[in-house]
């Protein structure tokens, strides 16, 4: 390998283009092969790149460059090379020099641009077409990207020179030759897609966050490209049809984009986004202004439509028809427009060649399904859902459902509230259609199935019909969602109900849900029920139908009556049941809403009486034996019975005698143990005592609470079978889809149009942190900026010569610890900075990745030259002799001019563990069924001191200001979610619940418990306002755990911004044995002082606050001394854990509250 390297390298010394063009060919091969070429790039730098050579070879040696990694100094000698080869007489090599700008790092650009800027400039003008197509295709790839927008922001000459090259990149749109006139609608488009979406910022890996000069550089240059093209719109389509067709695709949506700017009216919040003094904004929209921009759109519509119908281009066909789909939105859109470019678009899934892009296909259609009229949408559901089963991703098949759920129930209800108001009716439009097609409706049927799809189906309805049931989102700008929410506006304009009748209807079509066989699975069947018993609930179907004379509409009459159907039919489904977890469930649902007043007492004897089919049911769960716990969860089956028949005896007196008999026959069988016996012992009396006191009945004692107590989450016991995970995964990946679909988060750039530029997204810069010490030559700082979704992180330096004499050169080598790493695998970045001026700051940042949960830093060190330039080949020594052809080689390669470097290692910049963390939603009850079985445990104890003791505590409690948590005011900020919306207290103390993830998924649950600064004798010794709190972190994993635990001064430090010290365990049971001692001390006296006979009752509440304290504590010291013998009790719980468990249900308590509050205040 050494001599073919040796051989590459000699080739490439000589002056022959033929053997340096070979040679590079060879060079390439081997690093296709993935091995290590760095030593052959350093040749072609220096011989080809750096040196007079031909076109071909210089593209080559550039391609080699891309292969490989370079160091800084091999850089400079390339862009030396490249502002050498811009003067160059060959428009060719020129060409190629051009090429290789896009890789040259962000950190050496700025300067090699404003250096070479004229000769940027002057390749716009030159003959060549090569030159021509070179120079807008790079710049295209360049000026789009965020590193570069970050280098306008600081240099407002560069900004002026890159809004001019952008000008001239539009102006080549019209260029006479085609390849460069492609390439320029490709560049534009590119800066219109970077605006949302960021692709080649992160492709290049520098990402940044967005401030808000960012925002207005990069809004500038759009709003000047829509103009641009909106003005010369004419010119460019007939510029766009002369291309080859094969290039016509590109000047698709460069042209669609600024048209839809203009014709949205989006294009007015980009312009005051941009800040620029030429945005005057004409408020006043003219009647022609308006015709002249829906003539507009549909120029360009009947521009495209062509292409839909002749082409034979598979990709070209799916390009028209989405940019088409996405016209078919600006107000005064025509339905036709989506129509042709959906059934265009369908066309395609049959076609051969373009099969694996049948998850496009299908997104581009059910996403724009709302722009058809209705009897379009109404005939795509069946073709629509056929294909949707077809799909293999499961995130596809997800996102396609839910859309078409959605457009389902805004179809009907948006039918029917024409037909109220008088119009015809529509056939298919109600939301049996969607199970019209005989495969879906077999499936549905069916009792087993191999497809998951029918519980998907089911799931999505359901739960697209509880979205339906909450407000719909406010909706500022004029979007692809204001449509749909315009119809179910419509839909539901008349009252809150009506989102019941679609809900019934899913209902009704899906009753056959209940009896399959899914292998264990209930999600999709719990689901069903879930919305069964809230339309129960919300009908009260257990007071029989309503009549007109109570006030009920025909509507309601007709939906009650519907309701108390379905639940007979569902009584005689309970026999069919299939899954053994699911006829309890299914016996509760009904058993809970029945309607008993209304069966007939004279079949009280027939085996067909609802009644009857529901107690043989409950006597088959009761005494069912034979099945193993895994396929039923017998414990919680039986529990649920007992409780179905204690509110079905206390409902009705027939219900309560036969109930009586079932449960005196359970009592006695040996499959009941000691703690069912109990339960039915206590629910016979409860039902004897309600049937002999039948006047004494309170109305809303056992009232229906509309809640299904089943779903899987919220159950304690984990099943950890298969079907539970499948359940468990099918659950997350529809509540995903649902909420991008009806609650998406806004997109940055969608936020900023409709809130305008004091929007929150825009990120504002964190406090710098200085890694400098006062005295040194260099002033160092730095901040960094993170993003989770990328898992990246971006380290802002600036670096500012104190000096009095100019630096030439100023290297900043970067180095990482942690879970850090460089994007390209490089173990350390450099920076090289050019003509640093004394006390003139300049910029430079990094970009790295993170790949696991750790504390992380980056460690920097300032190298800077002040001999640079002074230095010579005399200066080097060596104790070889001068004949050593290789130190020969070494004082020949030597640079005479760089000097020593004088080195300043700075503090290194660590990132707080924080930082790595999401906030996580989580409702306090599955909050706290998580916290004991996460594995990992840290606590820790931390002191802060607060301000004002006793009178300003009580003050400020008076006044609304939190009495406590003055040392974790900083917690707000940080990435937790506080799993309750207010904080636990007791007389005493407060416990503080947080979650959050890690940027990988892990959860992380954190307590903490304190005492309130109100309370007196609670903090190191009287005379102190020092305040404890105990930190008790738990995590899914032990290396998170770990990671917090080898530095817990550091993690308070990252919590709470420094405000809290850490305090070792054994100084925390010394404060306690003092605190302890002062408090007997304090009884002693108050024993001597006062008799016990005349006691005020305030001063006996507080002795025994005392003691209790005092009882609690000696718990806690008692494991050094003997065991005092107190009153024994079933279970030996500890002091701690017994506040532990009441501080827990009172934080669940007064959730509830809370919860009815909100209750309250809704109705």
């Amino acid at each position: 390998m050494d001599i073919l390297f040796a051989q590459i390298q000699a080739d490439l010394r000589s002056n022959d283009a033929l053997r340096q063009s070979g040679a590079l060919l060879q060079a390439l091969q081997q690093s296709a092969a993935g091995r290590d070429i760095s030593v052959i790039a350093k040749s072609a730098v220096e011989e080809i790149v750096a040196s007079p050579s031909s076109a071909v070879s210089k593209k080559l040696a550039f391609d080699l460059i891309r292969s490989t990694r370079l160091t800084a100094d091999l850089w400079e000698t390339v862009c030396i090379g490249i502002r050498n080869d811009l003067d160059f007489p060959d428009p060719d090599v020129t060409a190629a020099a051009v090429s290789i700008l896009a890789a040259i790092p962000s950190y050496r650009l700025g300067k090699l641009i404003t250096d070479c800027n004229k000769e940027i400039s002057a390749c716009f003008d030159s003959v060549s077409d090569n030159l021509r197509f070179s120079i807008t295709e790079t710049l295209g790839c360049i000026l789009a990207r965020d590193d570069l927008v970050t280098l306008c922001e600081n240099n407002i000459n560069l900004l002026d020179r890159v809004s001019n090259w952008w000008n001239r990149i539009a102006q080549n749109m019209l260029d006479k030759s085609d390849n460069v006139s492609k390439v320029a609608f490709e560049s534009v488009g590119k800066l219109f897609q970077e605006f949302e979406s960021k692709r080649m910022s992160r492709l290049a890996g520098d990402k940044l966050v967005d401030t808000e000069n960012s925002v207005a550089i990069r809004s500038n240059w759009i709003s000047s490209m829509v103009d641009f093209v909106w003005k010369k719109r004419n010119a460019l389509m007939a510029r766009s049809l002369i291309l080859p067709v094969e290039s016509f695709r590109a000047t698709i949506f460069p042209l669609v984009y600024a048209v839809k700017a203009v014709a949205s009216g989006s294009i007015e919040v980009i312009k005051k986004l941009s800040r620029s003094s030429n945005s005057r904004t004409n408020d006043t929209a003219t009647d022609s202004v308006n015709a002249e921009r829906f003539v507009g759109v549909s120029d360009v519509v009947s521009h495209l439509a062509p292409f839909l119908a002749s082409s034979l281009d598979p990709a070209l066909i799916f390009e028209v028809g989405i940019n088409m789909l996405y016209l078919a939105d600006v107000p005064g859109g025509k339905p036709e427009w989506a129509s042709t470019s959906t059934i265009a678009i369908l066309t395609l899934w049959d076609r051969q060649e373009y099969s694996s892009a049948r998850e496009s296909i299908v997104r581009a259609v059910v996403t724009n399904l709302h722009l058809l009229d209705l009897s379009m949408q109404v005939s795509l559901f069946k073709r629509l859902l056929l294909m949707v089963r077809n799909l293999r991703a499961e995130s596809d098949r997800m996102h396609a459902l839910a859309c078409i759920c959605r457009t389902a129930l805004c179809v009907d209800l948006f039918a029917k509230e024409s037909i109220r108001r008088g119009q015809k009716p529509l056939a298919g439009t109600d939301i049996a259609s969607l199970f019209e097609d005989a495969r879906i409706k077999d499936d549905l049927n069916s009792v087993t199935s191999k497809s998951l799809f029918r519980e998907e189906l089911v799931a999505m309805l359901v739960e697209s019909c509880f979205q339906l049931s909450l407000p719909l989102p406010e909706q500022k700008s004029s979007g692809m969602e204001s449509r749909v929410i315009g119809a179910l506006a419509y839909g539901t304009g008349y009252g809150a109900l009506n989102w019941t009748e679609p809900a019934l209807e899913v209902v009704e079509v899906c009753r056959p849900c209940v009896k399959w066989d899914c292998d264990g699975r209930t999600y999709a069947i719990d689901c069903y029920l879930k919305l069964l018993v809230r339309l129960c609930h919300i009908y009260d179907t257990r007071g029989g139908v309503k009549r007109v004379k109570d006030g009920a509409s025909q509507d309601q009459i007709l939906n009650e009556t519907r309701l108390q159907n379905l639940q007979r039919e569902l009584v005689k489904d309970l026999r069919e049941v299939n899954t053994p977890r699911i006829c309890a469930r299914l016996l509760w649902a009904i058993s809970e809403h029945i309607d008993l007043e209304g069966l007939d007492p004279l079949l009280a004897d027939d085996p067909e009486d609802p009644l009857n089919i529901i107690i043989t049911n409950i006597h088959k769960v009761l005494f069912n034996i034979d099945s193993s716990a895994n396929t039923t969860n017998r414990l919680q089956d039986v529990q649920a019975v007992l409780l179905c028949t204690q509110r079905l005896g206390s409902r009705n007196a027939r219900a309560g005698q036969l109930l009586i008999k079932e449960l005196e026959e359970f009592r006695g069988n040996p499959s009941a143990d000691s703690v069912n016996k109990h339960q039915c012992r206590l629910i016979i009396q409860r039902i004897k005592y309600v049937s002999s006191h039948p006047d004494d009945k309170w109305a809303g004692v056992s009232d229906t609470r509309g809640d299904y107590p089943f779903s899987h989450h919220k159950l304690t016991v984990q099943f950890y079978d298969t079907s539970t995970a499948q359940d468990r995964k099918l659950d997350g990946l529809i509540h995903k889809a649902i909420l991008e679909l009806w609650r998406p988060d806004p997109n940055e750039l969608i936020q900023l149009l409709t809130k305008g530029i004091d929007s929150s997204v825009i990120k504002v810069p964190p406090s710098a942190f200085t890694l400098t010490g006062s005295s040194d030559p260099c002033f160092v700082e730095g901040y960094h900026l993170t993003d989770p979704n990328d898992g990246r992180i971006t380290l802002h330096l600036k670096v500012l010569n104190l000096t009095e004499i100019d630096l030439n050169r100023v290297d900043i080598r970067v180095g990482l610890s942690g879970g850090l790493y460089f994007m390209d695998g490089s173990p350390q970045a450099v920076r090289q900075l050019r003509d640093l001026n004394s006390q003139e700051p300049v910029l430079c940042s990094v970009t790295v990745g993170v790949s696991h949960f750790e504390r992380c830093g980056f460690w920097v060190q300032v190298l800077y030259y002040p001999f640079y330039g002074s230095g010579g080949p005399s200066d080097y020594e060596g104790d070889y002799p001068e004949e050593d052809p290789q130190i020969m080689r070494q004082k020949k390669s030597l640079r005479p001019e760089i000097g020593e470097p004088v080195i300043l290692r700075c503090q290194p910049y660590k990132i707080p563990l924080t930082e790595l963390l999401l906030p996580h939603k989580i409702s306090p009850v599955e909050y706290f069924r998580l916290w004991p079985s996460l594995p990992a445990i840290v606590e820790c104890t931390g002191t802060y001191t607060y301000e004002g003791s006793g009178f300003k505590a009580t003050a400020a409690q008076q006044y609304g200001e939190s009495p406590f948590l003055s040392g974790l005011k900083s917690l707000s900020s940080k990435p937790f979610h506080k799993v309750c919306s207010h904080i636990i207290r007791t007389v005493a103390g407060f416990q503080l619940c947080y979650a959050a993830k890690t940027w990988y998924g892990g959860f992380v649950g954190m307590m903490i418990f304190g005492a309130s600064e109100v309370s007196r004798n609670v903090d190191l010794g009287d005379e102190t306002t020092t305040m404890i709190c105990k930190f008790v972190v738990r995590a899914s994993d032990a290396s998170i755990s770990k990671e917090i635990e080898s530095d817990l001064q550091g993690w308070m430090d990252d919590l709470t911004d420094g405000s809290i010290e850490y305090m070792p365990e054994d100084e925390v049971k010394t404060a306690a044995a003092e605190r302890l001692r002062i408090s007997m001390e304090r009884i002693a006296l108050l024993k001597a002082a006062q008799p016990r006979a005349k006691s005020t009752k305030s001063d006996d509440e507080e002795e025994k606050e005392e003691e209790k304290e005092e009882e609690s504590k000696e718990n806690e010291e008692g494991e050094g001394k003997s065991k005092t013998k107190g009153p024994s009790t079933l279970f030996k719980l500890t002091a701690e854990e017994v506040e532990h468990r009441a501080l827990q249900s009172a934080v669940l308590q007064e959730w509830h509250m809370l919860c009815k509050d909100r209750g309250t205040k809704v109705n």
